[in-house]
């Protein structure tokens, strides 16, 4: 039997994916070792392989092949725009995409006028102004502290994820729009998905009624 190899977003979203995966009996012990130097965990009893990876390259590891499952945001699923086939919401790392800015900045929104808009998800933020709003925007790439942009004039609006708010209220920023509900995903490569059928099959059902 072939190992199944699983790729997780680094940080919150493994560490949530771990606990998840132990309600269900699948559990990897090296993986709980805080001084591990090691890149790929594996457990022989149930044939299954680990790594970690920065969230953005996720999709990309699991449309190659080199994993066939990935634990991943909502939000890098549609940003990154992968071949994969996305499975099931996990529930975890539950919050909104949302275009803010200061009020005044709603007039802007509303007359269909050019718009400048800072983002870290520039194909998030297209897909919306052009193919939902239908208004011609201006997208500039950032990959700091988003609120800046509006505050010293780089920009009208940004596009971000939003969990609480309270950076954007302290900074005099408020939401104008929600684009949409983002949470972390189970995606599945499209050949695994044929190749693996029941093994990930399984896994699904499992997962499935422990949420």
């Amino acid at each position: 039997m072939r190992y199944l190899t699983f790729a997780l977003g680094k940080g919150r979203l493994a560490k949530k994916s771990l606990e998840l995966f132990e309600n269900i009996g699948i559990i990897c012990e090296e993986m709980k070792d805080p001084k591990t130097r090691k890149l790929i965990f594996v457990n022989e009893e149930l044939k299954l392989r680990f790594f970690l990876a920065k969230g953005p390259d996720v999709p990309t590891y699991v449309e190659y092949g080199a994993a066939d499952i990935g634990i991943v945001g909502k939000d890098t699923i549609l940003e990154e725009n992968k071949h994969l086939f996305e499975v099931l919401d996990l529930g975890f790392g539950a919050c909104k995409m949302c275009v803010c800015g200061p009020p005044s900045a709603r007039e802007y929104l509303n007359q269909q006028e050019l718009i400048r808009v800072a983002t870290k998800y520039p194909n998030i933020a297209k897909d919306y102004f052009y193919n939902k709003k239908h208004q011609t925007a201006e997208i500039i790439k950032l990959n700091g502290s988003i609120e800046l942009a509006p505050m010293v004039g780089l920009s009208q609006v940004i596009v971000d994820i939003v969990e609480t708010g309270s950076t954007l209220r302290e900074n005099g920023l408020e939401v104008l729009e929600e684009i949409c509900n983002l949470s972390a995903r189970m995606v599945v490569n499209q050949v695994s998905m044929q190749m693996e059928n029941d093994r990930i099959t399984k896994l699904i059902k499992d997962l499935e009624k422990y949420l």
